[in-house]
This record gives structure tokens, sequence and C-alpha cells, in this order.
């Protein structure tokens, strides 16, 4: 089993959501997050003084997910949150050890 961490714009969101109810997943996990990374920020004015914001707004969703579907997930996220442009973000791909349904007890792949 594995854990998908992609890091995505956040106006992505319903497109990445639909991507993936296409390859049937039906779970997820949205954290909003600010960081950066080669897109180093931007410049913004307010009130007529420029100032940078370092930090960007953006979401982080987490799938947990078989060994055998990480590439159709992947895929169908890459699809949908690319823009082309800088700071579309980043998928992470970490092993999962095990998973456990509170309700039923089911452990591992039964649990997700």
């Amino acid at each position: 089993m594995k854990i998908i961490t992609a890091i995505i714009k956040p106006f992505k969101l319903d497109e990445v959501r639909d991507a993936l109810l296409a390859v049937d997943v039906h779970g997820m996990t949205t954290t909003e997050v600010k960081g950066y990374g080669r897109q180093k920020g931007h410049a913004e004015i307010y009130r007529g003084a420029e100032y940078i914001v370092s930090f960007l707004p953006k979401l982080q969703i987490e799938i947990a997910t078989t060994d055998d579907r990480v590439e159709g997930v992947v895929a169908a996220i890459r699809k949908a949150a690319c823009t082309g442009h800088i700071g579309d973000g980043k998928i992470f791909i970490t092993p999962l050890e095990s998973a456990i349904r509170i309700r039923t007890g089911e452990k591992d792949e039964e649990a997700l």
C-alpha cells in the first residue's frame, strides 16, 4: 500500500477530485497549506505598497491506495492539476505500513 501526497493549486481541487472519481478513488483528505518551491512566491501591491508573498497558498491531498493503483491515481492527478505554469505542485509517494478502519476493525487493503 502507498500514500500519495499531492500539493496542488487550490483552484484545481474540483478537477482533481473529478479525475480521481473517474479512476474509482472515493476517498481523500485535503489540507490547506502554504509553501514555495521554484516559484519562490510573488510580489503584490496593497494600498500602494509592494510586498513579497513568500509562502503561496496550496492544497495538500492525501490518498491511501493499493500498490497496483498508484500509477493510475498519479496520472489522474497530474492530468487534472496541470496548468503548464510554474507552481503546479508536486506528487510524493510513500509506503503505507498498515491501515485500520476504526468502525469495523478491517485492516490494510480491506480498510482502504
